[in-house]
């Protein structure tokens, strides 16, 4: 373990006993690695606890909720942490940048974003998954907070930074069935944040061509929830106008499996709506 690494792990977890050993390795120059668990059911407890990390379990209701509440109620060891995933992995020149960056006095930034690399059927597939992708990973854990139950949006009372090297994600780790598992779970999610956002936010066009890769990314949501064909436009958009089909064959596949998960959305928007129009009692009695 390098001295010099004054970063605290942070990794989110349920069932990853698949995963877990391998990203745990990824971070054994931290000595604090914790671990919030949402109370899974097979290895994952045993395989934390043999390597010596933290191990929290809290209740999951939703992304942005779940890390709130770890941002509130857990005691970090170190001034930054490195938020991961199970199926991640952090490379050794992102260790060392990490390290770095954390390691200058009197650092104006609170937070830094590095892009994502996804993999699916044992490659990189970048123009599919829209790379570059920034998402924030590092920050100090008194300076943000988030917002939305899926695919949550950084809030950062402070300056952003950018890391140079790329992380490594693999999201299809635990087979196709689990991918589709989490992401029907997540379009009902996304179902609540459509009707929300359509409902209270506002769009801005300017938005959508601003210097800051997230606001131009929070915009495109935007837009996109209220366009018709959602799951045709998003299958024409990473395939055709992302160039998708460039990455061969994993690259079709992976933007159809994006368009279906669209699909998920659409029909439970629609399903939310019409359960509201019942409890109101404004919906329709059949005729005789």
């Amino acid at each position: 373990m390098s001295p010099k690494a004054n970063v605290s792990i942070f990794i989110q977890t349920l069932d990853e006993e698949a995963n877990m050993a391998a990203c745990l390795e990824c971070f054994h120059w931290s000595d604090d690695i914790v671990v919030l668990d949402s109370f899974s059911s097979d290895r994952t407890e045993q395989i934390v606890k043999a390597f010596g990390a933290r191990w929290v379990q809290h209740k999951y209701e939703g992304r942005a909720a779940h890390q709130n509440w770890a941002m509130e109620n857990i005691e970090f060891k170190h001034p930054w942490v490195y938020y991961s995933d199970a199926d991640e992995r952090v490379t050794p020149e992102l260790r060392d940048e990490i390290i770095r960056v954390t390691s200058r006095p009197n650092d104006e930034e609170v937070a830094y974003q590095l892009r994502r690399r996804d993999h699916f059927r044992g490659k990189w597939i970048p123009r599919s998954t829209n790379y570059p992708l920034w998402i924030v990973r590092l920050f100090k854990p008194g300076k943000i907070r988030w917002a939305r139950k899926a695919n949550p949006v950084p809030i950062i009372d402070g300056n952003l930074g950018t890391l140079q090297h790329d992380y490594l994600h693999y999201p299809f780790s635990k087979g196709l069935t689990d991918w589709i598992w989490r992401h029907n779970r997540y379009s009902s999610y996304e179902a609540e944040e459509t009707i929300r956002s359509i409902t209270e936010e506002r769009l801005n066009v300017r938005e959508l061509f601003s210097s800051d890769p997230t606001q131009r990314r929070i915009a495109l949501k935007r837009l996109s929830f209220r366009l018709p064909a959602r799951p045709i436009l998003k299958f024409m958009y990473q395939y055709f106008l992302r160039r998708g089909f460039l990455d061969g064959a994993a690259g079709f596949h992976y933007c159809l499996l994006q368009a279906i998960y669209e699909y998920f959305i659409v029909l439970k928007v629609a399903e939310l709506r019409s359960t509201k129009g019942v409890q109101d009692g404004t919906a329709s009695c059949p005729s005789k």
